[in-house]
């Protein structure tokens, strides 16, 4: 036995976890010089762990399956690295003295009476003293969950005055862990695009593709292929399984055609089987982030869930511990960051938005979201209803979460009565495709909801049978009636959110659908009507929590009710002009915004802008006054002059800019003064007639780091003096030739710069 244990530490396996059997190890091709997909970031880390004195420490950070694991272990056995070399896996749950001997016996051949020590001391002074013995060295601690473990091993490793030179490579799922080691660079190792996927999954499945038959059989199968790989979404670990899958059975395009297309089983097979590689990243995560993981699962495969639903859905559930001081908004960014920081979470930038702001939509790769299937089925934390099977199995009974995926199920008998006898659901959720026609919804029997996410069902008039859910803290709907008086016996509503089956222009009058009850649900903080006026409020009315109200119409922003709402963060503005003879009376609604002190977020569109062949009809009103606490604006449709500009540029908050569909006209945009958009981020420019944009000198736009030009079809020329911050330009169906002078204004930079540019490139998308 001892013997035995002896010939284990002196020949390590790599192993992803201690305690599952699957690994994640995965074999990306044996030339070093081309492993899909990681063959530069392998040269980088190389280059980092042989020359650079100044770094001790390289880090690999990625999801479960992503690789780090395989390049680690190539890195570890190039033979251009140091002749001595450890390789040792942590896993979450370690033993430090069975660390220290699996790193002993890799240094020290002769080690083996210690190889039994139990004496961590004595391990890491043998450990301390073998590594003395050599002029430089490599430690590789292969998937590192915590820092702890990096902490105590450091007293083993000889000092920076030794010496004894060391270099260490750690691996790890979390990008904090990564970030944190000392005197160190951290990488993270990138899912594959769709050329790699391919090119992996080929090379799984032809082994000899010089010969000609195999030639052939590629090119029969290739288009089919690359939808195989592509349905991988860029995980190696899939990439590899769903490989060995395809091996067991005949090359034929009618098989891979069904595998591409999800009609059988490989995908489930192939999820199931690399389940056990990522359910640590589940199993070992906080308690209070488990239940947002799982509730990610909720939607369909591959769907993006915005962040404000995301937030509203979050809170409405309870998940949100309330903080005093913190809204559910900072706390729900905070659990996001951490679960982005785990890899567990995806998030899909939107248009023009990057790390400092913009919009952004977030998903679960789908071996995350199976896994997230498989554990909310485990523990009954919600349940799927895809088909009528769905609605009669056993499974349905005692669930607290019903997601309806597909809602004409609600029109089939059997399954209505299945859904309406689960009395224990608290959250329901119709999240399939649009239904154009009415469907019954069995509310009546569910009193316990405290979520009611309806808006792709169609009601005609607002469903009575919702004032009965007197637990409901998160309601959205789409009707076309009103709202009734009685929605004031919904008191624990916290977000409203109200959609119209179709937009009428109004003209004139009062467009309310909303009571005067509205004042009375005090604990609101989100609240959504589709151009909607807000009644006028009565004595005494005040909505101390409402932190958002999106999509109001512009009467609504008037002094009365705006003071009524003092701790508002964010506001929508929908204008609807008059067809004939342009009212200006919606422009009033900015006189009073700058009193909102808390207003971080503004969003004003004109949903029907009066554009003519030569013009745009503008307001003959000057822009009134932002409030100076404005992190986000977005604009569309005023047609204001270029000149008005000069009352947004010199928002001292100001990071997210958005100019869409002539919010402002005219053919100069000239930028002048002092330190104008000194802490802009993102600036989106999107259908004008702008024709010349100058800046007058380097301290406009600063920090400006992303560009976008949308349908600027008469703008020339970007200025030429964004300083070294600027990350991204994007041109989409602009002047070819401002096209080939942002390409020259590419190069330019790149001289200017490229001290910088070799850490953070400007990327360029035309």
């Amino acid at each position: 036995m001892k013997k035995a244990y002896v010939e284990e530490l002196h020949n390590p396996l790599p192993r992803e976890e201690d305690d599952h059997a699957a690994s994640s190890e995965i074999d990306l091709g044996g030339n070093k010089s081309y492993m899909v997909g990681i063959s530069d970031l392998y040269q980088t880390v190389i280059y980092d762990v042989l020359y650079d004195d100044e770094i001790r420490t390289v880090s690999l950070y990625g999801a479960a399956g992503v690789g780090k694991t395989t390049l680690a272990k190539e890195i570890c056995e190039d033979p251009s690295i140091f002749e001595c070399r450890a390789f040792v896996t942590i896993g979450p749950k370690y033993q430090l003295k069975e660390i220290l001997k699996c790193i002993l016996a890799q240094v020290d051949p002769d080690c083996d009476k210690l190889l039994v020590e139990e004496d961590e001391e004595v391990l890491s002074k043998y450990v301390y003293r073998s590594l003395n013995c050599w002029l430089l060295y490599l430690i590789v601690l292969d998937d590192v969950w915590d820092l702890q473990v990096w902490h105590e091993l450091k007293r083993s490793f000889p000092d920076e005055e030794e010496e004894s030179e060391g270099r260490f490579l750690l691996t790890t799922r979390s990008r904090e862990v990564a970030e944190s080691c000392f005197a160190g660079r951290a990488f993270e190792v990138p899912f594959l695009d769709k050329a790699e996927s391919w090119n992996l999954l080929r090379q799984k499945m032809f082994s000899s593709p010089q010969l000609e038959e195999v030639r052939r059989k590629i090119a029969e199968l290739e288009e089919v292929g690359r939808k195989i790989a592509e349905n991988c979404e860029g995980l190696p670990l899939l990439i590899v399984t769903v490989a060995k899958l395809l091996s067991k059975a005949d090359k034929t395009l009618e098989y891979w055609t069904k595998v591409a297309e999800k009609k059988d089983s490989t995908f489930s097979e192939a999820n199931e089987q690399i389940s056990e590689v990522l359910f640590p990243s589940y199993e070992y995560l906080p308690q209070h982030l488990k239940a947002c993981f799982l509730y990610m699962g909720v939607v369909t495969q591959n769907y993006e869930i915005p962040l404000s639903k995301l937030i509203k859905w979050w809170s409405a559930e309870g998940f949100l511990e309330r903080v005093q001081g913190r809204t559910s908004e900072s706390i729900a960014l905070e659990f996001l960051r951490e679960l982005l920081s785990k890899n567990v979470f995806m998030v899909i930038p939107n248009e023009s938005s990057d790390s400092d702001g913009g919009i952004k939509n977030y998903g679960l790769h789908s071996s995350f979201w199976y896994l997230s299937n498989r554990e909310a089925g485990k523990n009954k934390f919600f349940y799927n209803l895809n088909t009528r099977v769905d609605g009669l199995a056993e499974g349905i009974k005692g669930q607290r979460r019903l997601c309806i995926h597909n809602n004409i199920l609600f029109g089939i008998k059997d399954v209505y009565n299945s859904i309406a006898s689960t009395s224990t659901v608290c959250s329901l959720l119709c999240i399939g495709p649009h239904h154009p026609y009415p469907v019954p919804i069995c509310l009546e029997y569910l009193r316990l909801l405290r979520v009611l996410d309806a808006l792709t069902i169609r009601f005609y008039e607002f469903p009575m049978e919702v004032l009965n859910l007197v637990h409901l803290k998160y309601l959205a709907i789409t009707f076309n009636g009103h709202l009734p008086t009685f929605i004031s016996k919904l008191w624990n509503l916290e977000c409203l959110v109200i959609r119209r089956n179709r937009s009428t222009v109004k003209s004139h009058g009062n467009s309310s659908y909303l009571p005067m009850e509205i004042w009375d649900l005090r604990k609101l903080e989100h609240l959504q009507i589709m151009g909607s006026n807000l009644p006028k409020p009565r004595e005494g009315s005040f909505l101390p929590n409402l932190l958002a109200l999106l999509d109001v119409s512009a009467q609504s922003c008037t002094e009365d009710v705006l003071e009524r709402i003092p701790n508002l963060q964010k506001l929508g503005i929908r204008i609807e002009l008059a067809l004939e003879n342009v009212d200006q009376k919606p422009f009033f609604c900015f006189d009073h915004i700058s009193h909102l002190h808390e207003l971080n977020t503004l969003k004003c569109v004109v949903v029907n802008p009066q554009i003519t062949l030569s013009e745009i009809v503008a307001p003959i009103f000057p822009l009134s006054i932002f409030p100076s606490s404005l992190v986000k604006l977005t604009l569309s449709g005023l047609g204001y002059p270029w000149e008005e500009m000069s009352r947004i540029s010199s928002l001292p908050n100001l990071r997210v800019l958005k100019l869409k569909c002539y919010a402002f006209r005219g053919p100069k945009w000239e930028v002048v003064g002092r330190f104008e958009f000194e802490a802009l981020r993102i600036l989106l420019i999107e259908d004008t007639d702008l024709v010349q944009w100058t800046v007058a000198d380097d301290y406009h736009f600063r920090h400006l780091s992303c560009l976008s030009i949308k349908h600027c079809y008469k703008l020339e020329e970007i200025p030429a003096n964004f300083g070294y911050r600027f990350r991204k330009i994007e041109l989409v169906d602009c002047n070819p030739l401002l096209v080939t002078r942002v390409e020259k204004f590419r190069e330019n930079w790149f001289e200017l710069y490229e001290i910088y540019y070799r850490c953070f490139p400007l990327d360029l998308h035309v």
